[in-house]
Parts: C-alpha cells; sequence; structure tokens
C-alpha cells in the first residue's frame, strides 16, 4: 500500500468508527426506549387485568369496585426478591417454629375444639391433631392472618413480572372469591403475597378447596371455625390423605447408608428400609406394617433422618419446604402425645 493510500485509509477509518459508535448507541437507545414504552404503566396493566376478569365472566361492577383504590405495593416487592438467605437447620428452625408456649396453645385448641374437630375429621378422614397443627403453623391460630390489601399485593406482584403468569391467574382467582361474595372487600386482606384467611390458602387454593361448612352462603376462611376447619381437611383429603397413616418418624440411619437412596422419589417399603440398617430414632425396629415410604434428609446427611409415609408427600403439596412439613409433623405428635414424647 502507498503512502497515499494508507493516509486515506487512516482518514477513513477515522471518520468512519465515531459514525458507527453514535450508530450503535443510537440503536441501543431506540431499543432500550422500546422495552420501555412496551411495558405499560401500572394503571394501564389494572386495565388490561380489568376487561380479561370481564371477559372472563366476572361481573363489571365487582371488577370496578374491586380496583377502585388499588395502590403499587412496594412492599410486596421488596418481600418478594428478598426472600430469607440465613442458612438454618431442624435443630435451630424447630424450636423457633414450634416452641413450647405453641404446643401448650395448640394442646388447649384441640380440647376446646375436639367436638368439632372429630366431627370434620371423620367426614373427611384427616386426624384432628394435623388441622391444629397447620391451622397453628400458618396463622398462629388464626390471630394473625396479614393486613395487606389482597388485590394490591397481587396487582402488584403481577405487573412487576417476576412470576406474571402466576399472580395474574390468582389476581383473576381474587376477583372471582369477591364476585362470588365470600368475604366484603374491606375485609380482603392477607399477606403480602396474596395468601388469605387462617389457612392462608391462595385465591386458586380457596377456589379448589375452601368450604362453606357451616351453611351461610360463604366459605369464610377468615373468622368461621367450622369453614376454616373444614376447609384444611377438604385440601388434604383432595391431595390424597390417608387417615390410617401418620405423617413420618425420626429414624436412625447406618454408618455409610446410600445417600442417593433419599428423596421423596424413593419409595420402598418398611421392610426394606429395615434390611437396609434403618431403625426408628431410639434404634427398635421399624413398623411391621406393610407401607411405602421414603427418606428424607431435611438438611444433610449428618442431620436429621426422616422415614416420609405418603402423608408427607401431602403436606409437601401444601407447602413445598422440607422444613414446615417436619414443623408440621412435630406440632401434630406434641398435640397427640404430650406426655409420653420421644424428642424428633
Amino acid at each position: 500500500m502507498s503512502w497515499s493510500n494508507f493516509t486515506v485509509t487512516r482518514l477513513r477509518n477515522a471518520l468512519i468508527r465515531p459514525l458507527l459508535l453514535v450508530v450503535t448507541c443510537s440503536a441501543a437507545l431506540m431499543s432500550a426506549t422500546t422495552m420501555a414504552e412496551e411495558k405499560p404503566s401500572f394503571e394501564q396493566y389494572l386495565q388490561q387485568v380489568k376487561q380479561q376478569a370481564v371477559a372472563q365472566g366476572i361481573a363489571a361492577h365487582t371488577v370496578d369496585q374491586a380496583f377502585a383504590n388499588v395502590e403499587f405495593k412496594k412492599r410486596s416487592v421488596k418481600l418478594d426478591r428478598n426472600q430469607p438467605e440465613k442458612r438454618q437447620t431442624l435443630d435451630t428452625y424447630l424450636p423457633k417454629r414450634v416452641p413450647q408456649w405453641k404446643i401448650d396453645k395448640a394442646r388447649k385448641l384441640y380440647k376446646e375444639n375436639y367436638q368439632l374437630l372429630s366431627k370434620i375429621g371423620d367426614e373427611f378422614g384427616v386426624q384432628p391433631r394435623f388441622i391444629v397443627a397447620l391451622w397453628g403453623n400458618e396463622t398462629n391460630f388464626g390471630t394473625y392472618t396479614g393486613n395487606f390489601d389482597i388485590i394490591s399485593a397481587l396487582a402488584t406482584l403481577a405487573y412487576d413480572g417476576r412470576r406474571e403468569a402466576f399472580f395474574r391467574k390468582e389476581l383473576i382467582a381474587a376477583l372471582s372469591i369477591l364476585d362470588e361474595g365470600h368475604i366484603d372487600l374491606p375485609k380482603f386482606q392477607g399477606s403480602w403475597a396474596g395468601a388469605m384467611g387462617q389457612t392462608q390458602f391462595m385465591p386458586s387454593s380457596f377456589l379448589a378447596y375452601a368450604v362453606d361448612y357451616d351453611g351461610d352462603g360463604r366459605k369464610d376462611i377468615w373468622g368461621t371455625q367450622e369453614d376454616v376447619f373444614a376447609s384444611i381437611a377438604n385440601y388434604l383429603k383432595q391431595a390424597g390423605w390417608n387417615n390410617d397413616l401418620t405423617w413420618g418418624r425420626q429414624v436412625k440411619l447406618p454408618e455409610g447408608f446410600d445417600v442417593s437412596l433419599t428423596g421423596l422419589k424413593t419409595k420402598k417399603s418398611l421392610a426394606e428400609w429395615q434390611a437396609l440398617g434403618v431403625r426408628r430414632y431410639d434404634m427398635s425396629n421399624l413398623p411391621t406394617r406393610d407401607i411405602q415410604a421414603s427418606i428424607v434428609l431435611p438438611d444433610d446427611a449428618q442431620g436429621r433422618a426422616y422415614l416420609a409415609y405418603g402423608n408427607y408427600d401431602v403436606l409437601m403439596d401444601w407447602n413445598r419446604s422440607y422444613y414446615f412439613v417436619t414443623s408440621v409433623g412435630y406440632l401434630s405428635d406434641r398435640i397427640a402425645y404430650p406426655s409420653v414424647f420421644k424428642a424428633q
């Protein structure tokens, strides 16, 4: 290349590169602007939801009233994005989740409501102690059900977009609950994520499992004890509860146990687990009943081990947390065996 050609090339590149940079930056800016323009405002999003709700058969006046005072709840977004990350073990979790005062309260309320609990338990095929244990672990026996406006919380989380499809579906379900007249709008409150009442059902679970046990035309999981207990029992029944079984038991694993056999997907008979060296917590033999069960390690191989029966899977359907399920089972055992209880 001649000196003159080299000079021309350098001059051309010096002119073109800034132009390319400008074009690239402009394109990126236009793309970002387009994306910003594509996301509607919160108010525009609510209009879309309102149209969808009416199209799905919810009365227009119900929709208008429900959205009249809706607010974007920044706290719901913050809580959704900042779930607890602190590492716990069952040894630290259970004493905080199920302290002695809660056990005492559970036993007291179990006795006070025994007649109603027994009736519902017989009708739905669910041991009453599990109804009380879920009630206690979800809302401290109905004393704290949340003070977030349900429509605002769900609308906020749907609009935020992290789980838009899920929360939009729950928002439409919440509007259906209002439309059916189960709760008055001023009382329609719950958790930051939209869980409601003494059972902490999400709206879709309410529509699927809530029960009007007292026959007053409302499925009142907020304030009617009969409906609360029956709704919990109905959920468990529909999820496959077996009234002939408990939830599980803490066990001891032999040294060198193959941890690849753990987890709810692996089912073996009690006789098979016995042959593999699994024993009750006090090192006695496992029951001789013909039951399929799994070995669950909520922490790790050095932590607690549980023999999980079919009802354990049902409780996982309620809340997919080994810790939550263990706390419910633990409290139910403390209700059933107040005086002769072997540590979990």
